[in-house]
């Protein structure tokens, strides 16, 4: 099976998010940052990219928040995209917000251009960090299918999900899609 890599958000994802968990269950390997709290949008890609360029096969991305920006940031920049086969972008951040400018600034502006693999990006109803209509803005602009998960807030361990077993039933059927 080819590898799946998470991708956490800033702050990265804790021992609760289901992230986290997928990676403890399913062996799935995350994309460690050299630093989560002052997220740089170029040491962030470079980071990408060095660990997809270390990989045997393509791979699936598994991106959260931040992640899902780091996505579109990396395919805007990199000529290897062709090492990833496909990416599951959940409850993508809205960097542009004005309470998230001042943190965030460095990952603006958001590349809005179709990724060169399938995507899907998962967005919910009530996430404090992007509108619902702003992450379907994003999900056209990326060429991506939008999938409505609810009122999951930022779909994240706040979110009480668990293991997150829908998620993760649409990375399998994302997974089918690509022949894995």
């Amino acid at each position: 099976m080819n590898r799946v890599l998470t991708l956490p958000g800033w702050q990265n994802s804790g021992p609760d998010h289901w992230q986290s968990r997928w990676e403890v269950s399913h062996g799935y390997q995350r994309v460690e940052q050299h630093d989560w709290l002052r997220p740089l949008r170029g040491d962030w890609i470079a980071r990408l990219e060095d660990v997809l360029l270390q990989q045997p096969e393509p791979v699936i991305l598994v991106a959260h928040s931040l992640g899902c920006l780091l996505v579109a940031a990396w395919a805007s920049h990199s000529s290897h995209t062709h090492l990833v086969k496909a990416a599951l972008l959940v409850a993508p951040a809205d960097a542009e917000r004005e309470e998230l400018r001042p943190v965030l600034a460095r990952w603006s502006p958001i590349p809005l251009q179709p990724l060169p693999f399938k995507t899907r990006v998962v967005s919910s109803q009530n996430d404090p960090y992007c509108r619902v209509e702003r992450a379907a803005q994003f999900a056209s602009a990326w060429g991506a299918d939008l999938i409505d998960g609810g009122n999951l807030g930022h779909i994240n361990a706040e979110s009480g999900l668990g293991d997150w077993p829908q998620g993760h039933t649409l990375l399998l059927k994302l997974m089918r899609q690509v022949d894995l």
